[in-house]
């Protein structure tokens, strides 16, 4: 390993290094390192002034934020448009893809709501057809899709990377590829696989990618991003209109020579005002993830999962709900006890942060855990 996790946790995460929190929780929210949590103040400090802030500060947060975010993703600064949650780019995807009546779009099953509800909205106003497909342990297979595009009415796969509740990871590169091959869209909510699991898009087909930072980046509410792939950025037009989604808006002296040409990049897909403050503490995480290393972050994170997932096969009373092969799964791990109402108490008295869902223990580690606080996670797990 490259970064000493202790070191880090006693400079970024004092409160998990003196154990006040045994913090397994980073599928629902992840912590602000202490370089976060200062850039907020800091930016609160000049806010209260706002002419200590320069327009190049102001937006050169924004310019700093989709050049951290390509890099991170394979992509270039051009293709990402800043937003303030996931669902913003899942409803770019619904609203701006050129689907008409009788089109389908298909999920997988259980699929958090954020990526079903957009599809369904644009059945009741379009005529669109979304169906959900049972798949074997919430995994989309590519074979299992390969059959489903012989129906040529399918036009859209929007899927999740990563299943919120199962932990079970998508084979983005394969189903990228049939999408590519059958001209089919793909929409990829990457927010629980970001952080956790690498990606590059230079190798992988994807159409549109939507990621709220929150989580697994460790930043602030109310960040986050959309990926739009470059030889669709000219034929998607925003189904909502910012004021700031045009060539000439840069010039805030000419705003009223009014001309409803679009940004030539995903900016024409920005919604501002978007919250600068938040962004720029979004980079100051991201700044420390580049120091720790993208790749040795995620090696860590899932290595902590494996201890889960190998404790949890280990022991009959427990069912594991997540995949237990390394390459179908990401840092999420789901254990369904006997008794979860029972466990999920046991967990809290310990202070160990964790989340109960569809009837199982969702226990999510990251890059600033260690492996001790996974032993003392089981053994108040097993109480």
């Amino acid at each position: 390993m490259s970064y000493d996790v202790d070191a880090v946790r006693r400079e970024q995460f004092a409160w998990a290094a003196d154990g006040e929190t045994i913090y397994l929780n980073n599928a629902s929210t992840g912590p602000l390192p202490q370089r976060t949590v200062d850039a907020l103040a800091e930016w609160g400090r000049l806010r209260a002034n706002p002419d200590r802030i320069s327009h190049d500060r102001q937006f050169g947060e924004l310019t700093q934020a989709r050049e951290r975010i390509a890099d991170l993703i394979g992509a270039t600064p051009s293709e990402i448009a800043l937003a303030t949650n996931t669902s913003f780019g899942l409803n770019l995807a619904a609203f701006s893809l050129p689907l008409q009546e009788g089109d389908v779009v298909v999920s997988p099953d259980g699929e958090f709501p954020a990526n079903v509800y957009p599809w369904m909205q644009l059945g009741r106003q379009r005529g669109i057809e979304h169906r959900l497909l049972r798949c074997d342990g919430g995994v989309l297979q590519a074979d299992q899709l390969s059959e489903i595009l012989n129906d040529d009415r399918v036009r859209v796969l929007a899927l999740s990377w990563v299943q919120f509740s199962t932990g079970a990871r998508a084979d983005l590169r394969a189903l990228g590829a049939l999408c590519r091959e059958r001209g089919v869209y793909f929409v990829v909510d990457a927010i629980q696989g970001l952080g956790p699991l690498m990606l590059d898009l230079r190798d992988v087909h994807v159409d549109i990618l939507s990621c709220g930072a929150q989580k697994w980046l460790l930043s602030p509410w109310g960040t986050g991003f959309t990926y739009v792939r470059r030889e669709l950025i000219d034929v998607l037009e925003p189904h909502d209109v910012s004021w700031m989604g045009v060539r000439g808006a840069d010039d805030f002296s000419r705003l009223v020579d009014y001309d409803l040409t679009w940004r030539r990049d995903a900016r024409r897909f920005e919604f501002v005002t978007l919250p600068f403050q938040d962004f720029a503490a979004m980079n100051a995480s991201l700044e420390l993830l580049e120091e720790i290393g993208p790749a040795e972050a995620s090696a860590h994170a899932c290595r902590l999962a494996d201890v889960l997932v190998d404790w949890a096969l280990s022991r009959e009373e427990v069912e594991l709900v997540t995949p237990c092969a390394s390459e179908q799964r990401a840092a999420i791990v789901s254990i369904r006890p006997r008794d979860a109402t029972r466990t999920s108490e046991r967990l809290r008295q310990a202070n160990v942060a964790h989340s109960v869902r569809e009837g199982a223990i969702r226990l999510s580690p990251h890059w600033y855990n260690t492996p001790d606080e996974i032993e003392r996670a089981l053994e108040a797990f097993a109480g």
